[in-house]
């Protein structure tokens, strides 16, 4: 083991590190902070919000889509039946 080797048992001690670092810091303004922070906050909710609604806007267009192919066939099929029927009564009763 050489004679520069770290000691695990010199640990910093917390006030000495918050101290170097208070002594180091540059002056923050603090209201300048909060509006940046709100800013991009905001930013980034209008980005989320957009996207979830056009996720929101395609998923119910699928789910539309999806009932009409379904649907359709069966709501043609009654309605030609229907006039069908309608047509036929007429002709039955006038003989």
């Amino acid at each position: 083991m050489s004679a520069e080797s770290h000691d695990p048992r010199n640990i910093p001690i917390l006030t000495e590190t918050i101290g170097k670092s208070a002594e180091d810091s540059v002056s923050v303004d603090f209201n300048a902070v909060h509006a940046a922070i709100l800013t991009e906050t905001l930013r980034l909710a209008e980005s989320l919000l957009r996207q979830a609604a056009r996720d929101i806007e395609a998923t119910l267009f699928e789910r539309v889509f999806d009932r009409l192919r379904t649907e359709l066939p069966e709501l043609v099929d009654r309605v030609l039946h229907e006039h069908v029927a309608a047509a036929k009564l007429p002709a039955e009763t006038g003989d």
